[in-house]
């Protein structure tokens, strides 16, 4: 039997937990970590490191060439001021022959640097070697002369960038919408064009 003395003093148990408080313990959200952009060594093979030899030392001066390598492949950065020169150095010279244009792409770093990268991939198709011709375009100036008289594939390709992204290739015969319809607004292969809040109809 319970002792009247300490009936105040013991704890007594509601069972419909009524008397229980509503708020929930705060719960601490995890610190979201910055995150890391993965890099890849440059790893060329003797092929390509020889190919990067000869452009660093037969490559002309008026083109202004960078030469440099990313993971393995050769790159060859040059100013769209230079672009055609540069091409039909690389598709012509004997000792390269770049015949073959498998590719055109548009990287975005417009918030990094206020810039787009267009890359243009070559194939070699007698030497069996690859290479990239990369120009750096102002957001302020996305002018470039088309290269589609040099390579007939850069014709749908370059279409593509303006669609996507608003490259403007002048002397292009047709730069009409490939992918998108005439009354579409804005550039989708931006990464500030805003998809959420886009509407179809």
């Amino acid at each position: 039997m319970a002792d009247p003395k300490n009936l105040d003093s013991e704890e007594t148990v509601d069972p419909t937990g009524a008397g229980k408080s509503d708020l929930k313990p705060e719960v601490k959200k995890p610190v979201r970590k910055e995150r890391e952009v993965p890099t890849v060594p440059v790893n060329l093979n003797e092929k390509s490191e020889q190919l990067s030899s000869f452009l660093e030392s037969n490559c002309p001066e008026n083109i202004s060439a960078f030469i440099g390598a990313e993971a393995d492949i050769v790159t060859i950065t040059v100013d769209k001021k230079n672009l055609i020169d540069a091409c039909n150095y690389l598709k012509n010279d004997n000792n390269l022959q770049f015949n073959y244009l498998s590719l055109v792409t548009v990287v975005d770093y417009e918030a990094i640097s206020e810039t787009f990268e267009l890359n243009y991939h070559l194939v070699s198709l007698k030497f069996r070697q690859k290479i990239a011709v990369k120009c750096n375009l102002s957001v302020n100036d996305l002018s470039i002369p088309s290269i589609s008289e040099i390579w007939t594939t850069a014709n749908w390709f370059e279409r593509e960038s303006h669609d996507l992204f608003g490259v403007i290739f002048e002397g292009h015969p047709n730069l009409a919408p490939l992918l998108l319809y005439e009354e579409f607004e804005g550039f989708p292969g931006r990464k500030s064009f805003p998809f959420h809040d886009y509407q179809e109809w």
